[in-house]
This record gives structure tokens, sequence and C-alpha cells, in this order.
């Protein structure tokens, strides 16, 4: 008598019902502290995606969108465009006087002013600005981090020795200082030109040197113990060329280390820029940057002026505390030892 064996049921759940079924989603959704850090960090998002609408455009900004009235930023073409390519008028500071000393807040400047810039203004389009710089530096940090990473791992031997001394002479500079001595150099290059200074692309260039290394440590690591395992060496049995072998199957298995601490340096992006802009070396007064702000409220520390300070503060550490949540939340749920 011949025995058939039942089917076997095939999944039929899509790729999203897969992710949000997964062990690690599932130990995110239990997260209470990671999930509040999400929701702020969206929150952020949606400040600085909808900045043009929620602080209205300065006097400058609404000549360069052809706009003659504020409400008129609201129509959808132009609605639109002030979302996706503002003008580089509209980063700064809304400018009500010139009168340094702070006033209070009021239906013009909710959050007051201070030497006469809008604090509202300042922080609606700073947080543009920290979320501009921090997922352009990160994201470039992370993929030279990962391919230097990478090859160093895959190949070894005078490959892996030449690169990991030349990262050991990264390591030994301390990461500011390094950002300030590139910076510094790039700033001198830039006005010996003649022409105006935009400090973005330098700020861009001084951090992703000073950051990559640390990326591609960690991928160093994970990479040697992912070159070792049985499906890398089917592969390369099979004729797979190095090249396929690193994009397809190495890499691919070794990133989620580092993407975790990605999530954890987009937190410390705007501190660290903020931290130029007390040197001289960041933007230029009057621009929408956080750090900004806090450079202004300086004089101004008193309790009668509370505003100026408490604003800026209250956006800087919630802004840290949402990304490290979240990285601490991720971090835990792709952590195979934790569940």
């Amino acid at each position: 008598m011949t025995t058939i064996s039942a089917p076997v049921p095939v999944d039929q759940r899509g790729r999203w019902q897969l992710f949000w079924t997964s062990p690690a989603m599932r130990k995110m959704r239990r997260n209470p502290l990671a999930l509040g850090g999400l929701v702020i960090t969206l929150l952020f998002g949606l400040i600085g995606l909808f900045a043009p609408l929620i602080a209205r455009p300065a006097d400058n900004c609404l000549r360069d969108l052809n706009i003659t009235t504020a409400n008129e930023v609201y129509s959808p073409g132009v609605a639109l465009r002030a979302i996706l390519t503002p003008p580089a008028s509209c980063y700064k500071i809304q400018r009500l006087s010139f009168q340094q000393q702070p006033t209070v807040p009021d239906a013009q400047a909710p959050f007051g002013t201070v030497n006469g810039y809008s604090i509202f203004y300042g922080l609606i389009w700073g947080t543009r600005t920290a979320l501009k710089m921090s997922f352009i530096i990160v994201g470039i940090t992370l993929l030279i981090g990962v391919i230097v990473g990478a090859v160093s791992g895959y190949y070894g031997g005078w490959v892996d020795n030449l690169i990991q001394r030349f990262i050991d002479v990264l390591f030994a500079l301390p990461p500011l200082i390094l950002t300030v001595v590139v910076l510094t150099i790039m700033r001198a290059r830039f006005t010996a030109t003649g022409n105006a200074y935009d400090p973005t692309v330098p700020i861009i260039v001084a951090f992703c040197i000073a950051g990559w290394a640390g990326y591609a440590r960690i991928i160093r690591g994970e990479v040697l113990r992912t070159r070792e395992l049985e499906y890398v060496d089917a592969a390369r049995a099979l004729g797979a060329r190095d090249w396929r072998l690193i994009t397809k199957h190495v890499i691919p298995n070794s990133v989620a280390a580092v993407f975790t601490l990605a999530v954890l340096d987009l937190a410390t992006i705007p501190l660290s820029v903020a931290a130029l802009s007390f040197l001289g070396l960041g933007f230029e007064g009057g621009y929408s940057e956080w750090g900004q702000l806090v450079d202004f409220a300086r004089a101004w520390l008193k309790p009668e002026y509370w505003y100026v300070l408490v604003y800026p503060a209250i956006f800087i550490i919630l802004f840290s505390l949402a990304f490290n949540l979240f990285g601490d939340g991720l971090r835990d749920a792709l952590d195979p030892k934790t569940r």
C-alpha cells in the first residue's frame, strides 16, 4: 500500500507581511521606548519636510519663490516647490528687527526673538538642516565604510594590512580635531577664490573623512566571519566572482551591525555641527541651524529670557533622544543573542 504524504503548505504572505511578522519586528513592537523614539523621529521628519508651511517664508524667500505674500505659499504649485527645492534664502532666519535684546513670544514670533531673529523660524527650518546634514553625512560615511571594510575583510593579506594601518592613523586623531583641520583647510581654499563661502560641502567632506573608519572596522570584522560560511564557499565553488560574492552574499549578511550604529550617529551629527558654530567654522550667522540659536543665547542666560535657550535645548534633546531610543531598540531587535 502506497502512502501519499500531504502537500507542504505554501506561505502565501507577501514581503511586507513577512517583514512585519519577523522576529526582529515582533521584538521591536514590544519595545515602547523604541516605538516612542520612532514616533518622535517621524515627527521631526514631518516638521523638516513641511517647514515652509509651518514657518512662513521671510521676505527674501518670498522674492525667490516669486510670490508677494506669505499666504501664497499654501497654493499647491508654490508649496510643492518650497517643500522640494526651497531657495537658499529660505534657510536664512527671519529677522524681525535689529534689536539685540530678546523679545517675549507673541503672535509674530511664537518662541520670541533673539538678536532680532525669530527663534521659531530658526528651529523649524533648522530641523530641515539637521536632518539634511545627518542623512547625507551618515549615508556617505556608511557607503564608504561598507565598501572599504568589505574589501579589507574579504581579501585580507597586504590589502587588509594597508587599510587597517591607515585606519589606525585616523583613529589616532580625535574626530573633532580631524574635522576642524580638514574644514579649516577647505575653508581657506574656498575663500581664496573670492566667491561666497558656503560651508555645506566642506562640512560634509570633513565629517565623512573623519567618520568612515568606524564603519569600515566593524564591517571588516563581520566580513571575516561571513566569508568562511558554507553558502559563500558554495557560491565560490559554482564560479561566482569576487565582486559578486562581496555584493550579493557577504555584504548583505554583514551590514546589520552598522545599521544600528548609523541610526545612533544620526543623533550626534547636529550636535557636532552645532559645536562647529561655536568655533566659528560652521554656518554663517543667521542661518537656520540649531547651533546658531544656542550661540545667540549665550549672552542672554537670565531667568527672564528663559525662552531663548529652553526652546532650542528642547529641540536638540528630543532629536538626540529619539534617534538614540530608536537605535537602541533596533540594535536589540537585530541582535540574535537577545531573542
